[in-house]
């Protein structure tokens, strides 16, 4: 496939698998961002230390804000990315409730200031995901080109998305940064010999765990510093 033909064929995939997410009802979300937030938690029981990196949600996207808050709580570092110029790797700063934001590209809110943090974790949204472990995005190619600028100190780089957006194959090229596991409402998937390997639902979620995920009842209109009144993205 030729470039030309490889951007239209995954512009119109991504086209695809939007409208297919943006249609899920809101209560649906929900569950799946509780489930997603229970296989993380117990899952990578090492997010709760270190700098973790995520993206301010858009168009239904899962949610990891509410995750965020409590990994926070048990002394982790919060990042979000910024868009430093077109055609360069992002960088990362700190985020909290109370830090001044600004919106950005596709109007995703980013840290006005801060000093630039190096991430232990990312939490990566996915639009699409195959079952080679690569990643189909925006289309920007801003986070590979990050992680390939972060291979000295290369992150964990967890894929967070839905089922709805598991695809044959994204027709992986050069640039193309394989994610090193992804995390749906099912369960964890972890990359293996070059391809995905689903290892289901963690282990201690069979028992009642001690400290729970927060859940969107828990959370003050205004934590994030959003109108609660305003439309999700």
């Amino acid at each position: 496939m030729q470039h030309a033909e490889l951007m239209a064929w995954r512009k119109n995939l991504r086209r695809e698998l939007l409208a297919r997410r943006q249609a899920v009802p809101a209560d649906r979300l929900h569950a799946w961002r509780i489930a997603m937030d229970r296989h993380l938690q117990y899952g990578f029981p090492r997010l709760a230390k270190g700098v973790v990196a995520f993206c301010w949600p858009i168009r239904n996207e899962y949610d990891a804000r509410f995750l965020v808050r409590h990994l926070r709580e048990q002394g982790a570092t919060a990042a979000l990315p910024v868009v430093v110029a077109p055609k360069t790797p992002l960088i990362f700063r700190e985020w909290h409730p109370g830090v001044e934001l600004e919106v950005g590209k596709l109007d995703i809110p980013y840290p006005k200031a801060g000093a630039e943090l190096v991430p232990n974790t990312v939490l990566l949204p996915v639009n699409g995901f195959d079952r080679q472990g690569y990643r189909l995005g925006y289309g920007g190619g801003f986070f590979d080109r990050t992680l390939e600028s972060l291979r000295n100190s290369k992150p964990l780089v967890i894929g967070v998305g839905f089922e709805l957006g598991a695809i044959a194959t994204i027709q992986p090229q050069p640039w193309d940064i394989p994610m090193d596991y992804v995390v749906t409402e099912r369960g964890v998937y972890q990359r293996d010999a070059g391809k995905l390997e689903f290892l289901g639902v963690p282990r201690e979620q069979r028992v009642e765990p001690s400290s729970p995920v927060c859940y969107a009842a828990d959370i003050a209109p205004g934590y994030f510093r959003e109108d609660p009144e305003s439309p999700r993205h």
